[in-house]
């Protein structure tokens, strides 16, 4: 697994979400528009949209803000509209890094992202400069499990392709990209909560830096990860258990 894949997990956990629930909100408010405006309003027939919904519903989003994000982005309402932007770049120690955006303003999105790389130790790169280190895959996060076992089953029968099994107790899952709904709903299926439901981008080579660009990633993460254009935030860095368990609330 990407060692920002444990980075997010670790988030999660920690409950950074809920200290965050506004910005966290508005986030999911825009994937759910724009899934819906790409792909169509029909859940059902919209994997992207069903992603988006489901990662709603798990952070308790009222039923009412999830339809009315769903009607705007089938809709085609006036005013702003928004657009995904991919920034690439660098952070602390070559680390390469993926940043998912939607904007109403390029200008200051890429502003902001610059400014952050900047003040982290990193630079904004070209268009093309490390997307060729990452592919998508769906990812599914399980706080754990009584019975890992019959879940890597479950999971491999229903089309997962990588799980790996943390010391904390928690699971990571890998699927295709096609795949995700199908692996999620058999395991929520099966009795089992899953606390993560996504698509990410995964780097085919992971780098380790010493632990001052470690740090310093860490704080670069989180203050891209405030930024109200972010949507996701991928990079190819290793954190060791050291620097992740070190990490405070």
């Amino acid at each position: 697994m990407a060692g920002h894949s444990k980075w997010a997990n670790i988030q999660h956990r920690k409950g950074r979400q809920d200290k965050k629930r506004g910005k966290l909100f508005t986030k999911l408010i825009r994937e759910i528009t724009v899934a819906a405006r790409i792909g169509g309003a029909d859940v059902s027939s919209n994997p992207r949209l069903r992603a988006a919904v489901d990662n709603a519903k798990s952070q308790s989003m009222p039923k009412d803000n999830i339809e009315r994000a769903i009607a705007k982005g089938a809709g085609d309402d006036e005013g702003n509209v928004l657009e995904e932007v991919l920034y690439e770049g660098y952070g602390p120690g070559g680390v390469a890094i993926l940043i998912e955006c939607m904007t109403d303003n390029r200008n200051r999105t890429v502003a902001e992202v610059r400014h952050a790389l900047t003040k982290h130790g990193g630079n904004l790169g070209t268009e093309g400069s490390v997307a060729y280190l990452f592919e998508q895959i769906g990812y599914i996060s399980i706080n754990n499990s009584d019975d890992p076992d019959s879940l890597m089953e479950l999971a491999i029968e229903s089309g997962a392709e990588d799980i790996e099994v943390n010391e904390d107790g928690s699971i990571e899952i890998e699927t295709d990209p096609q795949n995700l709904i199908d692996v999620k709903e058999s395991i929520v299926d099966g009795g089992i909560d899953v606390d993560i439901n996504q698509l990410i981008m995964k780097a085919s080579t992971e780098v380790s830096v010493e632990r001052k660009h470690a740090e310093s990633m860490i704080k670069l993460l989180d203050t891209l990860d405030d930024l109200d254009d972010v949507q996701k935030v991928h990079s190819n860095i290793e954190f060791s258990d050291e620097i992740l368990s070190s990490i405070n609330d």
